[in-house]
C-alpha cells in the first residue's frame, strides 16, 4: 500500500524588526508553508521575501490568515459573524494572492490561524463564511482544516478540494480537537513521541487522545510549529522518519482532488 503526506509549517510570523521561528531553515524540510498575512503576525515585507523564499526550495505557498490581533498573536477569543469570517479570510488571503502573482506562483491553500482556526472548525456560522468565501475567491484553492471537524465535512459536502490536517506536536481531545494550550497535555514535546504518533496516524488512521482512548482521524498533512522551541528537530526528525517508514512527503496539490 502507498503512503504519502504533506508536511507543512506556519511561518512568516514576525513583523517589522521583530523575527521569530527558524522559516529560512523550516523552509527546507518541509512540502507546504502558511504563510502569516499581517493581521496576528507578518507584514509585507515578510510576506514578499518569504514568498520567494517558498519558490527558491521548491515549496508550496499557503495563506495563513487570523483574527486581527497582532498583540495577541491571533490566539484570543473574538465573536465574529458569518460576513466578517468571510471577509477577514478574503482580505488577508488576496494580500497574499498579490504577492504569490508578482513573484510568478499561485496559492497551493488557505489555512487558517489560531483562535480563529479553532473556532471555524467547530462553529457552523464561521465555517459557511469560510466556505463561502474560498467559493468566490478561487475553488482550487485547497482548505486546510482540522482532520475530521465540522468544516472540513461541510466544505467536502459543498464541493470544495479539502486538506485534512493533524499535528505533530500537540495533543488531541476526545472529540478530535486539539487541547488547548493552557492545559496539560496540550504539547507533545518528545520527538520520540512525535514521530510513532504521526506515523499512525498516516498508517492507521489513529490517534491516541489525552484521556487515552484511541479515536479515528485522516492526516493528509502534517504541521510542525515554527514557533516550537524544539521546531528544527522536529522537523528533520520527522521527515527521516517518514520516510524511513515508506511515507512518501509531496505537497497536497499533488493529491487532493
Amino acid at each position: 500500500m502507498e503512503f504519502y503526506v504533506d508536511l507543512n509549517s506556519d511561518i512568516g510570523e514576525g513583523y517589522g524588526s521583530y523575527k521569530l521561528g527558524m522559516d529560512d531553515e523550516i523552509i527546507k524540510y518541509v512540502s507546504s508553508i502558511n504563510l502569516a498575512c499581517g493581521w496576528h503576525a507578518g507584514d509585507p515585507m515578510i510576506m514578499d521575501k518569504t514568498v520567494k523564499l517558498a519558490i527558491e526550495n521548491g515549496v508550496k505557498v499557503g495563506a495563513h490568515p487570523g483574527y486581527p490581533d497582532l498583540l495577541g498573536f491571533g490566539r484570543r477569543a473574538m465573536t465574529i459573524t458569518r460576513e466578517e469570517a468571510k471577509n477577514y479570510m478574503l482580505y488577508q488571503t488576496g494580500a497574499l494572492m498579490a504577492f504569490a502573482k508578482a513573484n510568478g506562483t499561485k496559492l497551493q491553500h488557505m489555512k487558517l490561524h489560531g483562535g480563529f482556526y479553532n473556532k471555524a472548525c467547530v462553529d457552523p456560522e464561521l465555517a459557511a463564511g469560510i466556505i463561502d468565501g474560498i467559493e468566490v475567491l478561487d475553488k482550487d484553492i485547497i482548505l486546510m482544516v482540522l482532520s475530521g471537524s465540522y468544516i472540513a465535512k461541510e466544505a467536502k459536502k459543498r464541493g470544495l478540494r479539502v486538506s485534512e490536517e493533524v499535528f505533530a506536536d500537540r495533543g488531541y481531545n476526545p472529540d478530535g480537537t486539539l487541547v488547548n494550550r493552557s492545559q496539560q497535555g496540550a504539547f507533545v514535546k518528545d520527538i520520540k513521541d512525535a514521530l510513532p504518533r504521526v506515523i499512525r496516524m498516516i498508517k492507521e488512521g489513529k490517534v491516541t487522545a489525552v484521556d487515552g482512548t484511541d479515536i479515528d482521524i485522516k492526516a493528509d498533512s502534517i504541521c510542525v510549529h515554527g514557533d516550537n522551541p524544539q521546531a528544527m528537530e522536529f522537523v528533520q526528525q520527522i521527515r527521516v522518519g517518514l520516510i524511513e517508514a515508506g511515507i512518501e512527503i509531496k505537497p497536497v496539490d499533488e493529491f487532493i482532488k
